[in-house]
């Protein structure tokens, strides 16, 4: 059984990044370094990362600019943070699509208390990339995906032994992510099998009118994996 324990190494884990060494022109998101953002994932995770088994994991690609780059919580904006989680904070910021589509994810579960007694939700690289202003996917560039890879696997690592499950994990990403974490990740971080989902921002962005389908396929999957 995982109990606090879970929730301090995952608190840990966060608010002790250190990104890796990047390519010119990129820069990192790291929202870690502000003490509010600090004291919301220690307030998230001791709220709902305690006393269950062994978690689903569930893996983004990594922080964007209005999400978990603002929050330091995967696929959680601000209002997420304090009208769904009901975490008070001075962090503001408007709705980030990623994050519409998973708060109607964790409702449709049953709310963020039954969502995250099953499912951790993480990212490939827990750092988002900006160039020029704009979010970057790990992966984009080769000379970002060899800075990333290396330092995602050793993450991903450290979060599956604070208490996650190895026989199967959720990637939300279907194309070239799917790709990255079958050639270079799933075998070296120890997962048996991962299950892929078409990315939030994909659906938000070009298959919006069957919102509700996908809402639907997400939670299927994820009780479907809970079930011998």
């Amino acid at each position: 059984m995982a109990s606090k324990s879970f929730a301090s190494a995952i608190a840990s884990f966060l608010t002790r990044l250190a990104p890796p060494a990047l390519p010119a022109g990129v820069e990192v998101l790291n929202p870690y370094l502000e003490p509010e953002i600090r004291r919301v994932v220690r307030s998230m995770v001791t709220k709902f990362y305690v006393d269950a088994p062994a978690r689903l994991s569930v893996w983004g690609i990594n922080p964007g600019r209005f999400g978990a780059g603002l929050t330091g919580l995967a696929f959680t904006d601000p209002w997420a943070v304090v009208h769904q989680l009901g975490i008070t904070t001075s962090v503001a910021g408007r709705r980030e699509i990623s994050a519409e589509f998973i708060s109607d994810v964790i409702d449709a579960y049953g709310g963020p208390a039954e969502f995250y007694r099953d499912i951790y939700l993480g990212a490939v690289s827990p750092h988002g990339y900006v160039r020029d202003g704009v979010n970057m996917n790990f992966y984009d560039t080769p000379e970002l995906r060899a800075a990333v890879v290396p330092y995602a696997v050793a993450c991903m690592k450290k979060q599956i032994r604070a208490g996650l499950r190895t026989d199967v994990a959720v990637v939300l990403g279907s194309g070239a992510l799917k790709q990255v974490v079958e050639r270079e990740i799933r075998s070296a971080v120890g997962l048996d099998h991962v299950v892929y989902l078409e990315h939030p921002r994909f659906i938000m962005q070009y298959r919006r009118s069957q919102r509700v389908a996908y809402v639907d396929r997400y939670v299927n999957t994820f009780r479907s994996l809970f079930t011998p």
